[in-house]
């Protein structure tokens, strides 16, 4: 059986090795200019350019096309998307589905709204990659039972320094933002269970930041599996981030990554996210 894993850029990675894999872009657009998030993109130039501008941005979704495109050939695909509360590429992905499998009778597509983005996408492909390559007896409908399971355990947390393209998009209230840039204050939050960004604390410097994310993992059934963590500019956080979790989990399977475009526009300059598993 050929299948293929495809995921939106929200989720930072662009390959996954030992299986079929691509990434389909989002888009940060401007008044004046517009970037792709894909590898060719200078992150560096954007976030520049982005911290100077004052005018209106946002992000667009991929088109049912360009999904199209990314099914290829496949004979079973699973799609994984960011959260339908921050973007329309879920819809875009089940009406490419629906187009995918009446143009080709007897191939499958699995649409799966990760209900968060970033690293816990990440987790997601990896045990889809995990279950594909398992057990070449597992059937696609095995394997989607087996990733929704596995879904209802994974968990994103974040910490934000600024709030300003958050503010800009409706996601929160400008007062909010710009209160927090004055004061130097950051966000800790969770993706809630319903997709949406939730704030839980605020805090006075990352290091106390750092601790509130952990405890928060703590208290959601972290117990020492999986985690992905992703930084926008920030790599001392997240190592420091790391070192905290390794000193109660030692073994704990954990890397550090980096944000691309996405994730940098909403995580902004100092953003930390992290993806992990519970065992509850």
């Amino acid at each position: 059986m050929k299948y293929k894993i495809i995921m939106d850029s929200s989720s930072n990675i662009f390959d996954l090795e030992q299986v079929s894999f691509s990434s389909v872009p989002l888009k940060i657009i401007t008044d004046q200019k517009e970037f792709t998030d894909d590898p060719n993109l200078d992150l560096n130039e954007m976030l520049t350019y982005l911290s100077a501008y004052k005018g209106r941005s946002g992000t667009a979704c991929p088109n049912i096309h360009e999904w199209l495109e990314a099914f290829g050939d496949a004979e079973y695909v699973f799609a994984v998307t960011i959260t339908g509360t921050l973007s329309g590429c879920h819809n875009a992905a089940v009406q490419a589905k629906d187009s995918y499998e009446k143009a080709h009778p007897g191939r499958r597509v699995c649409c799966l709204d990760s209900l968060s983005t970033g690293p816990e996408m990440v987790l997601i492909a990896e045990k889809l990659r995990e279950l594909i390559l398992s057990d070449p007896e597992l059937s696609f409908e095995q394997i989607e039972t087996e990733i929704r399971a596995y879904m209802k355990q994974t968990h994103l947390i974040f910490t934000l320094e600024s709030l300003n393209n958050m503010a800009q998009n409706g996601r929160v209230s400008p007062l909010v933002a710009k209160a927090c840039g004055l004061l130097g204050i950051r966000i800790v939050g969770q993706a809630s269970s319903e997709g949406t960004l939730q704030p839980l604390h605020k805090s006075r410097g990352i290091a106390k930041a750092l601790k509130m994310m952990l405890e928060e993992m703590k208290k959601n059934g972290y117990r020492g599996g999986k985690l992905r963590i992703v930084h926008c500019q920030n790599e001392a956080a997240a190592r420091e981030f790391l070192k905290l979790v390794k000193t109660e989990f030692p073994d704990c399977d954990a890397s550090i990554g980096n944000t691309t475009a996405l994730c940098s526009f909403y995580a902004e300059k100092g953003g930390l996210m992290a993806g992990y598993e519970s065992s509850l």
